[in-house]
């Protein structure tokens, strides 16, 4: 069942979604090689708390950290350790807050030091995919229009999309129904209407979009070990013209 949301409630989930956000603009200074990813957890915990926000990820699933990092050919859910970032990586940062019981949800990859331009042309069609799928959230159109509009930017830059993994509904759960892939036909699935609110979520993989998961159950890397990228924006339908994105500063 999708969960309607009232303007009421989508102006909690837009202060859990600022404080990702203003984490996310935080976090993004200091990646820089030298640093432990589980610096960057300590910054992401410490930042979501001191603005009265409760870490999402956090024992969700007794998922054990604050943040979710994925560097070069990791995917997504990467668990925060002593690794350290060289100049070159790229690190996707995906973290959730929780105010008054209500969630917001982001990602964003961000290189560590000058990468190469094909790295960093992957990053940039991934947000651009995100946005393209953002751009169909409008009242009237289906759930694959958003799903197709993804696809079709990744795809004509070369690169595929991950199928394993999917955006979702949020709200008053991490993930709600609708699930929201990032490939597909357009005009299927349900049409979008006003108050449904979606964590829109392209992971994009310059190689094959086969994944695996690690031993440790959470970490997914690339199957053919190419790198791969991840952006995220939690969004709300509006009554009319595009939707409301809530994970801005």
């Amino acid at each position: 069942m999708i969960v309607l949301k009232t303007p009421d409630e989508i102006e909690m989930m837009a202060q859990a979604a600022k404080i990702v956000a203003e984490a996310h603009h935080v976090l993004k200074k200091e990646v820089k090689p030298g640093i432990t990813t589980s610096f960057l957890d300590k910054i992401a915990e410490d930042f979501i708390r001191g603005h009265g926000g409760i870490p999402a990820f956090k024992g969700y699933r007794n998922y054990p950290k604050t943040l979710c990092v994925a560097v070069n050919d990791e995917v997504v859910h990467g668990i925060p350790s002593n690794r350290v970032l060289k100049e070159g990586d790229i690190i996707g940062l995906d973290l959730g807050a929780i105010v008054q019981g209500f969630y917001g949800d982001g990602a964003v990859t961000v290189p560590v030091g000058p990468v190469p331009d094909q790295v960093a042309t992957l990053m940039r069609v991934t947000e651009e995919a995100m946005m393209k799928g953002i751009e169909k959230g409008v009242v009237g159109n289906r759930l694959s229009d958003i799903s197709h509009a993804v696809q079709c930017h990744v795809e004509a830059h070369g690169f595929s999309v991950v199928r394993d993994f999917v955006g979702h509904g949020i709200g008053r759960q991490l993930h709600e129904e609708p699930q929201v892939p990032n490939y597909g036909r357009p005009g299927q699935g349900p049409r979008l209407q006003v108050g449904m609110v979606l964590a829109i979520e392209p992971m994009v993989n310059l190689g094959g979009y086969h994944v695996r998961v690690l031993d440790d159950q959470w970490t997914a890397v690339t199957q053919d070990g190419s790198l791969s990228a991840h952006f995220e924006h939690t969004i709300a339908i509006q009554p009319s013209g595009p939707p409301r994105i809530l994970t801005v500063l």
